[in-house]
């Protein structure tokens, strides 16, 4: 089976969100929506997600399934605004939990707000598509893939060949783990077509988000064929101790550890995010 698949790019996070279905008319799932969040002003507005509405509503299609490859540190999710808008259950991996309880002393949460924890390797269907979750750990616990047919949705585990994989230094990640996850997704078909969630693209080169498992097996910087366990950890641990917390992890945790709902009004209307000082 061969999904069709509509790319949104979102240029401020560098985040791809998904519309996969079966032509006009059919089931679809929406994957990692985004919420624009502006941190200066702590405004929300919708325009990413505005679009996918408007492209879902031209083609006919209807929303079964909101899925999150993962609790995102990088942007809002989109999905509740979504939901509500067009219908759908959000879905998210198991391992939330565990991201959850890591954050729990700071951002309380609650799995309720998602209408659904995937199990490893666990079939669903999308209409008349089947899909299957794979649980892709290292990157955080929850991190799971999303297979429909010949297309993988692999989240934060890849990213395209030149930029490599993402970081593992989250609470619950880890790179030997990462890079166990990485070689199970690259011992599939090398037909596969795999999918990123973010794209980084070097000097010269246009975002980019789709790929293969032979051109990562062949390519990607960090783990192409040939590359040991010990070497990638090595080489990602050194690499995650240079890297900055993301700009809106802060905001983007509390709100995606609970399926993207904000927080309920205060007294006077108006909703708050918290900002912990010297807690991280």
């Amino acid at each position: 089976m061969t999904p069709q698949i509509q790319a949104f790019f979102d240029q401020t996070t560098a985040t791809v969100t998904y519309v996969v279905h079966a032509g006009a008319g059919s089931a679809c799932a929406i994957i990692d929506p985004v919420l624009d969040y502006d941190p200066k002003s702590g405004r929300t507005c919708s325009l990413a997600a505005d679009q996918v509405i408007a492209f879902v509503r031209q083609h006919g299609l209807q929303v079964e399934w909101l899925l999150e490859t993962h609790a995102h540190a990088d942007h809002l999710s989109g999905a509740p605004f979504l939901a509500q808008q067009l219908g759908g259950k959000t879905g998210i991996g198991a391992g939330i939990r565990s991201v959850q309880r890591a954050f729990s002393a700071v951002f309380p949460a609650h799995e309720a707000r998602f209408d659904h924890l995937f199990a490893a390797d666990e079939a669903f269907s999308i209409g008349s598509m089947q899909a299957r979750a794979m649980h892709v750990p290292g990157h955080t616990p929850a991190d799971m893939a999303f297979q429909v047919g010949d297309a993988l949705f692999v989240g934060d585990t890849l990213f395209m060949p030149d930029v490599g994989t993402a970081r593992c230094d989250f609470p619950g990640g880890d790179a030997a783990t990462l890079y166990r996850s990485v070689r199970r997704i690259l011992s599939l078909p090398p037909h596969t077509r795999l999918f990123m969630c973010h794209d980084y693209p070097p000097a010269g080169r246009a975002p980019a988000w789709e790929s293969t498992v032979a051109d990562q097996r062949a390519h990607n910087i960090h783990v192409h064929d040939g590359v040991s366990e010990a070497d990638f950890v090595a080489m990602r641990t050194a690499r995650d101790q240079t890297l900055a917390m993301p700009t809106l992890i802060l905001p983007a945790i509390q709100v995606n550890i609970n399926a993207g709902q904000l927080p309920p009004a205060d007294t006077n209307g108006v909703r708050y995010l918290k900002i912990p000082v010297n807690a991280f």
